[in-house]
């Protein structure tokens, strides 16, 4: 490195974000984490021993998987190259590979390959990564917010540990905040600032896990506050508060987390609690998903967990799916919470779940058995000839509108795959079919 391109690399790490700056450069620097980063954990471990194999760092914005590839890099003997996955193309990787290949055979060095972002490449791209991980050309580091077992090619995955990096605790961020102030060699305590113990709280709390996100505004509210007369920049909760005017989301409609609130959503209106529906409905309006997807899910859970105990939450479901392609937002919302409060509070049953489930599962045991000759089309010249439809019995020329016969194929005669639950309206149906069935065993008798 000449003098220049030292001077250039010291001016960009002085200009760089507050965030960047104050990356650990060491294991023993890193907050948080512990449930991988503990002394008696693997990664440690491995890192420390400069005996990695390929890993896949997971987990959302600002929890540190940057930071440790930075300190992988730092403590390795490896060659350390590093590309970004919404930039980087075919040619990048290939040049990386070559350079891989040429240290080992001249140096017996191994690389270290880390890609930013690799949910970004395709399959293809990934695809061509997969040989020389498998042999050895590169060690991988990959990190993405998105779960992997979703993005990432399952043979990448087979030859990779995952590590799923977690939102930081409260008294990580509040550590790494008050480093970020009082550190004079990579922080702000150049600025002679104070922060006070309610507003690192503040910011501790809507930061959310987020690392990045508190720094930003540590470094926001420094650099815009004016000092006071005792000569010092102070943060207060005011000034935290107008660094951080709403709470971040943290809501991926194409990530796991957009999967967790849609299944938090339908098992809380199964669970029949109303209040913890329509929060997990508002989060997901907030957030911005598809109110025709929210419509959907509520007319699933309106069939698949209320069913016949309430016949009017499948039709409440439907009418709101169809009302809110018409009003749209922000009326929407209103009819949404309708359906989902319906839902929720409509008594439950999965009998039809369950019927079908177990229909499915005789089709598969027991094939293609055939349908009762009596219940056979007898609509056309011949039929009768082949003994279709004969004896037949019309169920509305008896008592009660029922008459008893055999439905099923002969080879399930008893089987039972719907049985009414003792909840709502299945309480009439079960009376029902049971009346009627009693007293058609009656007259048989007679």
């Amino acid at each position: 490195m000449d003098l220049f391109e030292y001077m250039r690399q010291t001016n960009q790490e002085k200009e760089a974000p507050l965030a960047a700056r104050m990356r650990p450069a060491t294991l023993e620097e890193v907050v948080g984490q512990e449930h991988i980063l503990g002394k008696d954990k693997l990664l440690y471990r491995a890192i420390k021993a400069d005996k990695l194999s390929s890993v896949l760092f997971y987990g959302p914005p600002g929890t540190g998987k940057t930071t440790l590839a930075k300190v992988i890099a730092n403590t390795t003997s490896a060659q350390f190259m590093q590309i970004n996955a919404t930039v980087a193309g075919k040619k990048d990787m290939e040049q990386v590979v070559q350079k891989a290949k040429e240290t080992f055979g001249m140096y017996g060095q191994r690389t270290i390959l880390f890609i930013d972002e690799i949910h970004r490449f395709n399959k293809g791209q990934q695809d061509y990564l997969l040989p020389f991980v498998e042999d050895g050309t590169i060690v991988l580091i990959g990190a993405t917010t998105e779960n992997p077992y979703f993005e990432v090619n399952s043979a990448l995955i087979s030859r990779s540990a995952v590590f799923e990096l977690k939102p930081l605790e409260k008294d990580a961020i509040k550590e790494l905040c008050k480093r970020a102030v009082y550190d004079e060699k990579k922080g702000m305590g150049a600025y002679q600032a104070e922060i006070d113990e309610d507003a690192l709280d503040f910011l501790a709390e809507l930061s959310g896990g987020d690392a990045r996100s508190a720094l930003n505004a540590i470094e926001l509210g420094i650099l815009t506050q004016e000092r006071s007369d005792d000569g010092k920049i102070h943060i207060t909760l005011a000034v935290i508060q107008e660094c951080i005017q709403k709470r971040n989301i943290r809501y991926d409609k194409d990530g796991d987390n957009h999967y967790d609130t849609i299944s938090a959503f339908i098992k809380s209106m199964r669970g029949s609690d109303p209040d913890a529906a329509v929060y997990y409905l508002a989060k997901m309006l907030y957030a911005g998903e598809s109110v025709t997807f929210i419509a959907r899910r509520i007319m699933i859970c309106a069939s698949e967990d209320v069913g016949i105990a309430d016949p009017n939450a499948l039709q409440v479901a439907v009418a709101a799916s169809l009302a809110v392609e018409r009003v749209g937002m922000p009326e929407a919302q209103i009819i949404l919470s309708n359906a989902a409060i319906y839902v929720a509070t409509a008594p439950k049953s999965n009998a039809c779940c369950n019927a079908i489930f177990a229909a499915n599962e005789e089709i598969r045991k027991s094939g293609n058995l055939k349908i009762p000759p009596h219940l056979q089309d007898a609509h056309y010249k011949g039929a009768a000839d082949l003994g279709r439809g004969t004896g037949y019995k019309y169920a509305h020329n008896y008592k009660n509108h029922y008459v008893k016969q055999q439905y099923l194929p002969y080879e399930l005669t008893g089987k039972e795959f719907y049985t009414p639950s003792g909840n709502g309206y299945e309480v009439k149906v079960k009376e029902h079919l049971k009346k009627i069935k009693a007293e058609a065993q009656q007259e048989d008798t007679e």
